[in-house]
């Protein structure tokens, strides 16, 4: 288990073998979260795109470029006709 001491700064240094683990390098940003239990989870702020395949629920059904039109045309309409307030 790897520790590191806080300055008066509140600064810290990642010690080195969770910057190899999280392949860390000078300049890239990490996040912190914590959780409910008062744990705090740090990970890498830098994603590759193919890490977040998966990361969204699929959609139930898809819209064709038809039905995505025609629901453009009603919120305009109802724009139009002052329907929408927000």
């Amino acid at each position: 288990m790897s520790e590191a001491k806080v300055t008066s700064k509140g600064q810290i240094t990642v010690p080195k073998d969770v910057r190899m683990k999280l392949n860390l390098k000078p300049g890239d940003r990490v996040r912190f979260v914590i959780e409910a239990d008062g744990r705090v989870r740090l990970w890498p702020a830098k994603r590759d795109v193919s890490e977040l395949r998966g990361i969204l629920p699929k959609p139930k059904r898809s819209a064709s470029v038809e039905d995505m039109e025609a629901a453009i045309r009603r919120h305009a309409v109802q724009r139009f006709l002052g329907h929408d307030r927000n």
